[in-house]
């Protein structure tokens, strides 16, 4: 009764999140005609600076943040009102040399995709589309100059992979040089790498190394720059095209093992404090390193919200939906989350807004700075009301009013200027943020596993609204985990991080400028872990089966199978109506329901102990675990680590689920034979074995996920379990005929017939 209480309050705040869902659609071409037909020529739109994490070179195949890149360099924006800003928080050489392999790439690639209006324009899914209609203004030449592109490109990853082999070749041949017998590593000037170096040493490894700040690419100027015409030496023609490059930025922060640097977040904030020195520019983007911009008009659509005269200037931040590409088709372990990113946030549209969900979003610059929005600010209402909470640099505290100028607009100061050189080592230091309010009040919130949704949460309690925002074709697009452990190891993260929201910034206890339904969704959002508790209970309530012979469905059994199937049927019917006004199809709401119940016995039951232990003895959370990627691969392998096992504890009590459900199928077809059971019986045993059959259709994606390879042939599953059916019954009617001597067929509604055990029965 407990259960099926707590069953129906989570449904219900499930429910109250979607009662107002609202579509915006931006209006590109009005915000042409306001902000670029200017008499002059030029664009009046913002500035903004765009953010891009990474870490890993292995886990994150650095060809996919590459890609990221070029696809931001070549976003339909003014080039000259765009900074890109790379954060490499492993300090590896490797994406440094292959951000400047980048950047001279770029000079070719930008260009073409300006010239050809191609769409997307990420190199690596550009040329992995057999065809796309043709959008430029130059037909003639679009072949001769996709074929150089794309031998271009493929050299350009060549030698991308060449830095594995390259570098410590370099760095091999200086340190037979040297006297002092260092295992440095080398750049290609001939001065040693001031990050990690592939051979660990004091002052160069993981989590111990000296900030880096290197302007890539300088800010351009405010002409247009065409580029030269077709020649013998260069056979594109760019005569016609600016060939103007966004500002590009490498920035590794200073790391020290006494310090806590706060992962993903602290990167964040960091680049936050580079980025107001060099750029400040009003609105700031953000990428993990694995997404890519797949719209080259996604920058203005969000803008069309952010500068919207009704309620813009109260818009804290614009979040586009996650999508992915090289999911298999089938999406097996629900890595789309189409009803999350297409239903739950589109609910929130109509309320406060949607929440923040880490990438793939444009934030107001002072919105994160945890300053008030217009409509609560008073009269003597000021931008920087305590110096102390931002740190020591008068620099970065002089740029907070000017970011919060829409129309203010800059030549950003040279990098190796002494002063401001000084500014921006000091910034990127550990000891920076000691003493202020940077990951509580001030940029991203530090300390828990999904830091994410707990600064938009800390935004939108501060008064300010979101938007959410959908586009055709998909703004954005990413790589996903298509391997099974990885996946729950991801979905244990989130649901971790979610608990430790809910019981350290209790939604409920929001201050009065958190909408109240807004408050009820954010509960809904971080406390559904919760659930897997009782579920776990249903799930494994059939092993009754296997050692009683009653019914755990007490009497009035018919007048309880009616309530449950008229709850059964209201609740489908209305998910039917939630994916229909939500744009899904009825696979994305059957996979959606599967992981939840794969996420319910194999990760939220752990999650929630997880956060149990850390209240009652004070310990960490969920610790971040960086999610590994599918590396590129041929046509042939293209989902080859989707039956790949990785054996991890994750999989153990789903397994058991699993056992439980098939044993008491095959214990129920057992007792069946050998009980006598009338016919009434039996039909009262088949709606039980409805369940159990329910829970392993829900559980079919996992069980192929462990089947590793032999899931390429689905029907064996199905094998599998009639063959498991079968040894249970067998052995259950075994059992019998030890206890008993005979065995009991039953064929009619009375009566029946038995067997001596001589037999073999």
């Amino acid at each position: 009764m407990v259960g099926d209480f707590w069953f129906g309050v989570t449904w219900l705040l499930n429910q109250v999140a979607k009662l107002n869902p609202i579509k915006r659609v931006p209006d590109l071409a009005l915000l042409k005609q306001q902000f670029d037909d200017l008499p002059d020529g030029n664009s009046n739109l913002p500035r903004l600076d765009v953010f891009i994490n990474t870490v890993d070179p292995i886990n994150e195949p650095m060809i996919y943040t590459m890609n990221s890149i070029l696809s931001i360099l070549a976003v339909d924006y003014p080039v000259d009102r765009t900074a890109t800003y790379l954060s490499d928080d492993g300090g590896s050489i490797i994406h440094y040399e292959g951000l400047l392999e980048t950047a001279n790439f770029a000079a070719m690639w930008v260009p073409f995709c300006r010239k050809h209006t191609i769409e997307p324009r990420a190199p690596e899914s550009y040329f992995a589309v057999k065809s796309r209609p043709y959008m430029g203004n130059a037909p003639d030449e679009f072949a001769d100059d996709h074929r150089r592109m794309s031998r271009e490109y493929d050299e350009f990853k060549v030698r991308l992979d060449a830095l594995f082999t390259k570098i410590p070749e370099r760095s091999d041949a200086y340190n037979a040089e040297a006297k002092d017998g260092a295992k440095a590593t080398w750049m290609a000037d001939g001065t040693q790498w001031p990050g990690t170096w592939f051979d660990p040493a004091e002052n160069h490894k993981k989590g111990q190394h000296a900030g880096i700040l290197k302007v890539m690419l300088n800010h351009p100027g405010d002409e247009p720059q065409f580029g030269a015409p077709a020649s013998a030496a260069n056979t594109l023609d760019f005569s016609a095209v600016d060939v103007r490059l966004p500002m590009l930025v490498y920035i590794s922060r200073e790391k020290n093992s006494g310090y806590d640097h706060q992962k993903k977040a602290g990167a964040m904030n960091v680049q936050l404090r580079v980025s107001a020195l060099l750029t400040n520019a009003p609105f700031i983007i953000n990428f993990d390193g694995d997404h890519y911009v797949n719209n080259s008009l996604a920058f203005r659509a969000a803008m069309c919200f952010m500068l919207d005269r009704r309620d813009g200037d109260n818009t804290a931040f614009v979040q586009f939906p996650q999508r992915f590409d090289d999911v298999d088709p089938t999406d097996r372990y629900c890595n789309h989350n189409r009803v999350f990113f297409d239903a739950t946030l589109l609910g929130l549209n109509g309320i406060q807004g949607p929440s923040y969900v880490g990438t793939g979003c444009m934030f107001r610059r002072i919105a994160v700075y945890g300053i008030d929005p217009p409509r609560w600010r008073s009269d003597d209402f000021k931008i920087v009301d305590n110096t102390d909470k931002f740190g020591k640099s008068m620099p970065f505290i002089n740029s907070i009013p000017s970011a919060a100028n829409q129309e203010w607009s800059m030549t950003s100061p040279p990098a190796d200027e002494e002063s401001i050189k000084e500014e921006l080592d000091n910034v990127m230091k550990c000891a920076y943020e000691a003493g202020t309010e940077f990951g509580k009040e001030i940029g991203w919130v530090y300390n828990i596993a999904t830091e994410d949704v707990v600064t938009g949460f800390r935004v939108h309690r501060t008064g300010w609204r979101s938007m959410y925002c959908r586009i055709e074709p998909d703004a954005f697009r990413g790589t996903a985990p298509i391997n099974l452990t990885e996946r729950l190891y991801q979905i244990l993260r989130w649901s971790g991080g979610s608990l430790e929201m809910f019981f350290s910034h209790c939604p409920l206890l929001a201050g009065r400028r958190l909408n109240f339904m807004q408050r009820i969704a954010y509960t809904n959002m971080t406390a559904y872990p919760i659930s897997s508790v009782f579920l776990v209970f249903y799930l494994l309530f059939p092993v009754i089966w296997i050692f009683r012979g009653e019914f755990y469905i007490q009497k009035p059994f018919p007048t309880y199978v009616l309530y449950l199937v008229i709850v059964i049927v209201m609740t489908e019917l209305i998910g039917m109506v939630e994916i229909k006004w939500a744009g899904l199809t009825l696979l994305d709401w059957i996979r959606n329901e599967q992981f939840y119940i794969i996420g319910a016995t194999a990760v939220y039951p752990l999650a929630t102990l997880h956060i149990v232990l850390k209240l009652v003895f004070r310990g960490k959370g969920v610790s971040f675990k960086l999610t590994a990627k599918q590396a590129t691969s041929t046509v042939n392998e293209k989902y080859a680590e989707m039956y790949i096992v990785q054996w991890a504890p994750l999989l153990i009590p789903t397994i058991v689920v699993i056992a439980v459900n098939v044993g008491a199928i095959g214990a129920a077809i057992g007792k069946a034979i050998v009980g006598g059971w009338s016919l009434l019986q039996m039909a009262d045993a088949s709606l039980g074995l409805v369940f159990n059959a329910w829970i392993l259709l829900l559980i079919y994606p996992f069980a192929l996920g462990i089947m590793g390879r032999w899931s390429k042939r689905p029907y064996l599953l199905f094998i599998f379990f009639l063959i498991a059916f079968v040894i249970v019954a067998g052995v259950v009617v075994a059992i019998h005929v030890a206890r008993t001597g005979s065995v009991r067929f039953h064929f009619r509604h009375s009566g029946g017939a038995s067997f001596p055990t001589s037999w073999g029965f």
